[in-house]
């Protein structure tokens, strides 16, 4: 297997065609009456939404854009805004800044300058008042993490990546942004640099400390059973760094496996305890 951005190339219409008929399906299967989900004004929450709309109707997908004071930025409210508007999906704004500061001024132990808890915080307020909607509304949380980064640990746990369905998880990255170029997501938020947005600056390429779309070719021989040297040799890169990669992505297992369990019982729920397709139909 030779590794090269090409690898990556899906058929398109076939892969929009399979997410829409997955969010059909578990929409249908749940008796729920649409999906909820955060938009960013980012390619993944955006190419998410786009997907949700064009599989059950917008009418039946609301967007909630949750800015806080600290990281405010209208150009990524309006991009939201208008993808929203040309997929033809709800969105409702909702400023998150009081609810954060209530959370800060009550711990006591806060520290205001420690990004990543304070961030954390901030991932998992805006889980709270989507699943709150999802709550009220009878809807499904329709979560937008992609594989590059869900395999990498690069997601707060119960938050952004607290959701009932993800339909690009299996997407990665650069995938998610060739898709969104087949959807006709505008090209301004394909080609912006991807954050996760918790605090001024942040760069998810500079965070993880590498550009995606070498990321995704080692992810992918990783994902393929390939050995380091080989995928090191293939993209004519340090070995160290393809070691790097693989380490961060099996100590991050703890936060994909969220119903972790001892083994005791028969079956074990998380673990070898998962329900087919077929039981929704008995």
């Amino acid at each position: 297997m030779r590794l090269n951005p090409s690898i990556l190339n899906l058929d398109w219409v076939e892969v929009e065609q399979k997410i829409k008929n997955f969010i059909r399906d578990y929409v249908s299967k749940a008796g729920a009456k649409g999906i909820v989900l955060g938009m960013s004004g980012g390619i993944d929450s955006s190419t998410t939404a786009a997907l949700a709309a064009l599989a059950i109707g917008g009418d039946k997908v609301l967007g909630l854009i949750l800015p806080e004071k600290e990281t405010y930025n209208k150009k990524e409210i309006a991009h939201a805004e208008n993808v929203a508007k040309k997929f033809g999906l709800k969105t409702e704004l909702i400023e998150i800044t009081a609810t954060l500061e209530s959370f800060y001024n009550s711990l006591p132990i806060f520290d205001p300058l420690d990004n990543v808890c304070k961030g954390n915080i901030k991932a998992r307020t805006r889980m709270i008042y989507i699943y709150y909607y999802a709550n009220k509304l009878n809807m499904l949380v329709g979560g937008s993490a992609d594989k590059s980064e869900t395999m990498m640990g690069y997601f707060t746990k119960w938050g952004d990546v607290a959701a009932d369905i993800f339909p690009i998880m299996d997407l990665y990255k650069t995938q998610v942004q060739r898709l969104a170029k087949h959807l006709g997501i505008p090209s301004e938020i394909i080609e912006k640099p991807p954050s996760p947005t918790l605090w001024p600056g942040q760069s998810a390429e500079k965070e993880l400390g590498i550009k995606y779309e070498l990321l995704d070719l080692i992810l992918y021989g990783l994902e393929h059973f390939m050995q380091t040297d080989d995928i090191a040799n293939q993209l004519e890169i340090r070995e160290d760094l393809v070691k790097k990669i693989k380490q961060r992505w099996l100590s991050t297992e703890h936060k994909r496996r969220v119903l972790l369990a001892p083994k005791l019982e028969y079956r074990t729920v998380g673990a070898d305890f998962r329900l087919s397709r077929h039981y929704f139909y008995y």
